[in-house]
């Protein structure tokens, strides 16, 4: 399963994920930077990417539009790289079933 990171998020979680999330990228590394987010979107259902941010409007597009692409929301309220890597980490195998689920669109991680 390949991840897209927003740029909400630090691009060193591609590195930091790889042993898990080999072939993700973040919206940076694929010329995104500051992009409207219904881009994004488009680039992360186009691609086959799931969608990792912390920006409810990613929230409101998986329940407005659905799936694809899947969007992983992270409410963790610390929002340092290092808190961010554990909790995808912690909830890799829960990221790669939802990833699997043709009816989810959206999954919160807190």
């Amino acid at each position: 399963m390949r991840l897209l990171f927003d740029e909400h998020l630090s691009p060193k979680l591609v590195r930091r994920l790889a042993d898990i999330f080999p072939g993700s990228a973040h919206v940076h590394g694929l010329g995104l930077r500051g992009s409207k987010d219904r881009s994004i979107w488009e680039v992360a259902r186009a691609n086959g990417f799931v969608l990792v941010s912390r920006d409810s409007d990613f929230e409101h597009l998986a329940m407005t539009l659905g799936a694809p692409p899947r969007v992983v929301l992270i409410r963790a309220q610390d929002g340092r790289t290092t808190v961010i890597e554990a909790v995808l980490r912690r909830r890799a195998t829960d990221i790669e079933s939802f990833g699997r689920d043709s009816n989810a669109s959206l999954l919160i991680l807190e």
